[in-house]
């Protein structure tokens, strides 16, 4: 399934894509894609309702609404920095012999195609395009073995960041990655069974037409089973968390020289069976 959430009449609504072009209205399903429906065994119960109800439910070409983003807003946003060597190379910084681990703030939420707010005196908001992964269960302590099976699925997140605010001033990495529309999350949540090895995905992203990230998820210097396990260690993950599993080498940082958004620039990003995104810029008054 391809779990989804559009604007209906001013407030969201719970969908699934039928097709690239289609999507399922699941109001009448009752509940939000939250915590508390994939606690509560929510995919298997969404699937048999799908089976049982697909002829009764109605359907909107996805052209004619505005997505929101995919699941409702979790417990927390997870990320990992440094996970692609090349990516790490181009930062200045060496390789991390363990997972580098940081926080989004949940108020960074939002769809995949509204605009990217480039905040008041933000000079070098920058892009990161990033598979993220969805906790489909409380998951503490987790074997490298076992990681995969409290995934509920995966879908296309960018990861903005405020360079200056994350690296020159004091090193806090969270103040840089969390202003107001800085992690559009969709189009959809491919369920697990959708995506054959999240560690074998090819990712990319553009700024104004020009292909700036061109990578494949082979190249992650901790996969998905060891950063799930990893943060088990540290941390209960709940169901309906998000895992940012890190971005590729091209991000405006590593460029020389340096480049990062403006007003009126045009973000696309995309993941191998996760769809894409489309951001404009603009600029916070």
């Amino acid at each position: 399934m391809k779990l989804t959430r559009f604007y209906k009449d001013n407030k969201v609504t719970p969908g699934v894509f039928a097709d690239d072009n289609t999507i399922i209205d699941c109001s009448s399903f009752g509940e939000d894609w939250n915590e508390t429906f994939f606690e509560n065994d929510g995919l298997a119960r969404l699937d048999t309702y799908l089976s049982e109800k697909r002829v009764e439910l109605p359907s909107l070409p996805a052209s004619d609404v505005t997505l929101a983003p995919a699941i409702a807003r979790p417990s927390k946003i997870v990320c990992i920095g440094l996970n692609y060597a090349l990516h790490a190379k181009e930062s200045g910084m060496e390789p991390p012999t363990e997972p580098v681990v940081f926080f989004k703030s949940t108020s960074a939420w939002t769809g995949p195609n509204d605009p990217i707010v480039i905040p008041r005196h933000s000079e070098k908001t920058d892009w990161e395009v990033e598979l993220a992964v969805v906790i489909g269960k409380k998951a503490k302590y987790v074997s490298k073995e076992n990681a995969l099976d409290y995934v509920a699925g995966y879908a296309l997140h960018n990861d903005y960041s405020e360079r200056a605010w994350q690296l020159e001033m004091g090193g806090q990495w969270v103040k840089g990655k969390s202003a107001d529309t800085y992690a559009p999350f969709g189009p959809f949540l491919a369920t697990s069974d959708e995506i054959a090895d999240p560690n074998n995905l090819n990712l990319w992203l553009s700024v104004n037409g020009e292909k700036l990230q061109d990578s494949t998820t082979a190249d992650f210097i901790f996969n998905v089973q060891h950063v799930i396990a990893y943060l088990s260690e540290f941390m209960t993950l709940l169901p309906g968390d998000v895992i940012s599993t890190g971005t590729p080498a091209g991000v405006g940082l590593g460029l020389d020289p340096p480049r990062y958004l403006q007003e009126g620039d045009i973000v696309e990003l995309g993941i191998d069976g996760l769809g894409t995104q489309r951001q404009v810029a603009t600029k916070e008054a």
